[in-house]
């Protein structure tokens, strides 16, 4: 759900795009729901792909971090006489949510809601003024709390790394001049400031804002951290035989789930430096292609899924992997705990 940079869809430029389930029929396929099982949607969303799985005849424990879609999902609760459990819960935690058995598939749709976007009030979106929050949990560290507090080095940091900005010193450092005089509060205060510093050229794909909305947005909601969690909290919670699918939409979330696919597969590490390779255990096995795309049919009716990157893995019996963050190569950027009022 989170918008690539550089497509030059309606999202990545901010605007509203209505909720269509993305790879919805490749997800299916891989993650082949059945009559009895037991499916763990990570990302409720509108309930899209929860939806389908509920009609192939799973039940389904859905998880989101944000309590307007845990509200909005109630109606489906009803309609599903107790086959669909929903809770208000991140997505890094579903360990905590699977049953004593195990679960017979996780799917996870990586990113920002287009409902999000939507609602000016939330702060994702820079072509609706509204506070600067992105929040997806409505609590903890805002997008104002990081631009206000963040020292200059580390917004250079999370601009250049999460947004992939090539003129995050020259944004981060009049950042710091502008909110010596005047604190951000709103998306329009920021947008304005990113204008007047990088002025957008009739060859622009994309306004010059989003990369620098777009890292504020993962690092508040510390989305990588987040997604690497998850991972291993899936690996632990899936049966023999379980499925894992991942749906991302923009190169830094696609890179840590290739990157755990690959930890996971059995193949011999090493390098030329240390020629000397040590075998694992294989942990997850690929279904179907390593990586799926969205068709140029989808793609015409839902411009979104132009980015969108479909990678599964099937669950063996071996015991699962250590939780070692560092297979991911993340960065060290500021902690979120220093910048909250």
């Amino acid at each position: 759900m989170a918008a690539n940079l550089g497509d030059g869809t309606p999202e990545a430029d901010g605007g509203s795009v209505r909720h269509i389930p993305v790879l919805l029929r490749e997800v299916l396929t891989s993650l082949q729901p059945k009559a009895g099982e037991v499916i763990l949607d990570g990302t409720f969303g509108a309930g899209g792909y929860t939806s389908a799985i509920l009609e192939a005849g799973a039940n389904v424990i859905a998880l989101d971090r944000d309590p307007s879609a845990i509200a909005g999902g109630q109606a489906l609760v009803k309609a599903n006489g107790g086959r669909l459990s929903l809770i208000h819960s991140q997505f890094s935690d579903l360990d905590q949510h699977a049953p004593e058995g195990g679960l017979d598939g996780v799917v996870l749709d990586i990113g920002v809601s287009s409902m999000q976007i939507d609602e000016a009030e939330r702060g994702f979106s820079f072509q609706r003024n509204g506070p600067l929050d992105m929040r997806m949990s409505a609590s903890g560290v805002s997008a104002a709390d990081v631009v206000n507090r963040a020292k200059v080095g580390d917004l250079i940091r999370i601009f250049g790394f999460l947004g992939e900005e090539n003129h995050a010193g020259r944004i981060a450092r009049a950042i710091e001049k502008r909110r010596a005089e005047e604190l951000f509060t709103t998306t329009r205060d920021l947008v304005n400031l990113i204008e007047k510093v990088n002025p957008r050229r009739a060859k622009d794909k994309i306004h010059p804002a989003t990369r620098v909305f777009q890292a504020l947005r993962i690092f508040v909601n510390d989305e990588l951290g987040e997604l690497a969690q998850a991972l291993f909290a899936a690996e632990r919670s899936l049966k023999p035989g379980g499925r894992l699918v991942i749906v991302s939409f923009h190169s830094l979330e696609d890179r840590i789930v290739k990157k755990f696919f690959a930890d996971r597969s059995g193949k011999a590490t090493g390098s030329r430096h240390m020629p000397l390779v040590e075998e694992r255990p294989v942990v997850f096995e690929t279904i179907g292609k390593p990586m799926i795309g969205a068709t140029e049919e989808e793609a015409e009716i839902n411009p979104r899924a132009r980015s969108a990157k479909l990678r599964a893995g099937l669950r063996t019996s071996a015991p699962a992997g250590s939780t070692n963050m560092s297979i991911f190569d993340l960065p060290d950027l500021a902690s979120l705990v220093t910048m909250g009022a």
